[in-house]
């Protein structure tokens, strides 16, 4: 079974990728949906983010935005929440792929934003990336999240640079062109894909 990763930096248009496997039947790992369920009331991270963080919950689920201001620009408390989450999403992760392959999957999708920060490169056979212009990449950050210019610059500058994780890829879709664009490349990957 062929394991693809599929990253890119926030706005890059991971979600557009991540919907065109799902269309040709390719199981798609979502790692941002895994941390919000950990996150959501009875997930299995609140307790110990509200014991890291306090006041970051609320009714038994975790307050995203106080959590989001607890940790911005703070790399030491970021450290501490990377330490709680990311060894859940690899276990989410790890039973994902292995059910995959138990039903003979002939291939996997792992949509990992920190793929490389978390080195989650080295647990895949293919790296897709996702890149556009850094001023497409904002707008659609500011369209469709309600952050500030200045969060947002402050999450672009967390992520490993788009220029670094284009070096690192087997194949860069190129996002800020247009959706019939991405998906012709899209497209012409999968069909490799097949058996």
């Amino acid at each position: 079974m062929r394991v693809i990763g599929l990253t890119g930096g926030i706005g890059m248009g991971k979600s557009t990728a991540a919907a065109a496997f799902r269309r040709a039947h390719i199981p798609v790992f979502d790692a941002d949906l895994s941390v919000h369920r950990m996150q959501a009331r009875g997930g299995r991270a609140v307790r110990l983010i509200g014991a890291a963080f306090p006041g970051s919950t609320k009714d038994g689920a975790v307050d995203r935005a106080a959590l989001r201001n607890a940790v911005l620009g703070n790399r030491e408390a970021l450290t501490l929440l990377e330490h709680i989450l990311h060894p859940m999403v690899e276990a989410d992760e790890r039973a994902f792929v292995a059910r995959a392959r138990r039903a003979g999957r002939r291939a996997v999708v792992l949509d990992i934003p920190l793929l490389f920060e978390t080195k989650g490169d080295k647990r895949v056979d293919t790296i897709v990336v996702v890149s556009a212009p850094l001023a497409i990449q904002v707008h659609r950050v500011g369209m469709r999240r309600r952050m500030s210019k200045a969060d947002i610059a402050a999450i672009i500058a967390r992520q490993m640079p788009d220029r670094d994780k284009r070096r690192r890829a087997d194949l860069v879709v190129k996002t800020g062109l247009s959706r019939n664009h991405t998906l012709r490349i899209l497209t012409r990957f999968i069909q490799t894909l097949r058996p």
